[in-house]
């Protein structure tokens, strides 16, 4: 949590500091006059996202449309480490980290589909502008044993099929749309029924959970 927390702070310093970098963020439109008219043609924008969560990190790539200045679609694929809520890392007299009764790794890769709506356009500054957003669609979930070394382990996985999505939270920061910068606060669904061998005698059902998810990208 401790780790989220930095994170989460530092995306917010930064990505105040992108919009500062030409008007304050205001909760007005009184001084609108005072900015750069925004640029509302209809953007296509790639990207990347890099995630934080309680699993470790991830990374990602996008595909954003927009229909309108308050409604766009986008395509969104990421792949990061998922683990059991019971795992406990332990570093022994040696120095070496290990997780006492780890069975298997997982690797979650969801490839989804999605929506993204614009909030309270009239009432705040192009220079931040929060969004609420959903996605869903197929994932795989990497399963690879812990037995082995990581890379050695990755050779012997397997794959397992499911389907999830998130609900999402976030805001861009920047009068300039052409380039993007973002953070989202989203929450995976992404259920396998069945279970997969976690730790030892433990099956772990699902494999999403909050993340925190910061977006870089431009138009193109």
């Amino acid at each position: 949590m401790k780790m989220i927390g930095r994170v989460l702070c530092t995306a917010l310093f930064l990505g105040i500091g992108f919009a500062g970098g030409s008007a304050q963020v205001r909760f007005s439109r009184t001084d609108a006059a005072a900015l750069p008219a925004p640029d509302d043609s209809q953007h296509n924008a790639m990207g990347a996202d890099l995630l934080v969560s309680l699993g470790g990190f991830g990374g990602g790539v996008f595909y954003r449309h927009e229909f309108s200045d308050v409604l766009s679609s986008f395509v969104d694929f990421s792949i990061s480490e998922s683990k059991d809520d019971d795992e406990r890392d332990y570093i022994d007299y040696y120095g070496n980290r290990y997780t006492y009764n780890l069975v298997n790794r997982f690797l979650v890769l969801p490839l989804f589909v999605g929506v993204e709506q614009r909030l309270f356009k009239d009432e705040i500054l192009d220079n931040f502008r929060p969004y609420v957003s959903a996605a869903a669609g197929p994932a795989m979930i990497y399963v690879f044993p812990n037995a082995d070394e990581f890379f050695t382990a990755l050779g012997k996985g397997q794959p397992r099929y499911t389907a999830g999505g998130f609900l999402g939270f976030g805001a861009y920061f920047g009068t300039e749309k052409t380039r993007m910068f973002g953070l989202d606060l989203r929450y995976y669904i992404i259920p396998y029924p069945n279970g997969i061998e976690s730790l030892l005698g433990t099956t772990k059902t699902e494999f999403g959970g909050f993340y925190i998810t910061i977006n870089f990208g431009g138009a193109i």
